[in-house]
């Protein structure tokens, strides 16, 4: 077997960690996560990537996107969609200035460092596909200009996977720009007293304050593409995707791009559990998260696909630390 190396080949990560743990401690004062799904949501703003949340209504999906927006100094946006929505409406447009006498660009709600788009799946189509350029190139075109936007930048969408009527799947084009889906799931016995003991008298995101600034992201993201992955850990993460394209209850298996958002957001996991080189472990923390959305099974329930992902990870060899 392969043996990885784990040797150290960036700056401390130690600094780094005591900024993400400020970020996480924060947004749990008013969401009740579990470490490893929140681990997974900041891994994802941290390989610049975007989160796609998908849950039943009332488990915090939305709770969550206003929590971390709040521990951030930064803009925020809320975008919620709607099947008469229009692709201006999130990106915004050209408007006449009289004044002027001449048309001015007026920016949509897109223009913010975090944006919570929710229940992304009762948009139309044509407006989905407006979001595109956005997540994948961090800018917009409107009337023949192209507007950057500012960084960090972070799309936080929700939707609701039961309730099917008036909503339009996400093809996969879109479902692969998001770095990560999850789904927080109910909470234990304990959790959900908690969550009632924090609502009791007040609102818990009233009581957020700011606790991290876009300069610290920004430092976060330059850090997690240091992070060393060694030549047999980019063999795996290849050989795990090339097993979905072969399994035999899959259409469509994860593409290269998937096999890169993998390596990304295990980078960004590494550098949260304070280290500069990347192991198994985030790999396949990674992996369901990151792929299972990218394939197209023979059954399209979200589950089958995840299971899949569980199949590949217990079959593909890993290599020996």
């Amino acid at each position: 077997m392969q043996s990885v190396q784990t040797n150290s080949r960036t700056s401390n990560p130690q600094p780094h960690r005591e900024v993400v743990q400020r970020l996480m401690d924060n947004t749990r004062r008013a969401v009740v996560i579990d470490t490893p799904k929140i681990e997974l949501l900041i891994a994802a703003l941290l390989a610049e990537g975007h989160v796609l949340l998908e849950d039943v209504p009332g488990l915090g999906k939305t709770m969550l996107a206003k929590a971390l927006a709040r521990s951030l100094n930064a803009s925020f946006k809320r975008i919620q969609c709607t099947p008469d929505l229009l692709p201006g409406d999130i990106t915004g447009g050209a408007i006449y200035n009289q004044r002027e006498q001449r048309f001015e660009f007026v920016p949509g709600p897109i223009f913010a460092n975090i944006v919570l788009v929710d229940e992304i799946n009762r948009a139309s189509p044509r407006t989905q596909s407006s979001l595109l350029e956005s997540m994948a190139e961090r800018q917009v075109t409107s009337d023949g200009f192209t507007h950057r936007l500012e960084r960090p930048f972070f799309i936080i969408a929700t939707q609701n996977p039961i309730e099917m009527a008036g909503t339009f799947p996400l093809p996969e084009a879109q479902l692969d720009r998001f770095l990560v889906t999850l789904s927080l799931g109910y909470p234990s016995y304990e959790d959900e007293v908690s969550i009632l003991e924090r609502e009791e008298h007040s609102d818990p995101l009233d009581a957020l304050e700011a606790v991290v600034e876009p300069e610290d992201i920004l430092a976060l993201q330059a850090a997690a593409r240091a992070v060393s992955v060694v030549r047999s850990l980019k063999e795996y993460i290849v050989q795990l995707a090339a097993a979905t394209r072969t399994h035999a209850d899959v259409v469509v298996g994860v593409s290269p791009r998937g096999g890169a958002a993998l390596q990304r957001c295990s980078q960004a996991l590494a550098l949260i559990r304070s280290r500069d080189f990347v192991t198994p472990d985030d790999i396949k923390t990674a992996a369901s998260s990151v792929m299972a959305h990218r394939l197209i099974a023979r059954d399209r329930r979200p589950e089958t696909a995840r299971e899949i992902i569980a199949s590949v990870l217990s079959d593909v060899r890993v290599p020996v630390e």
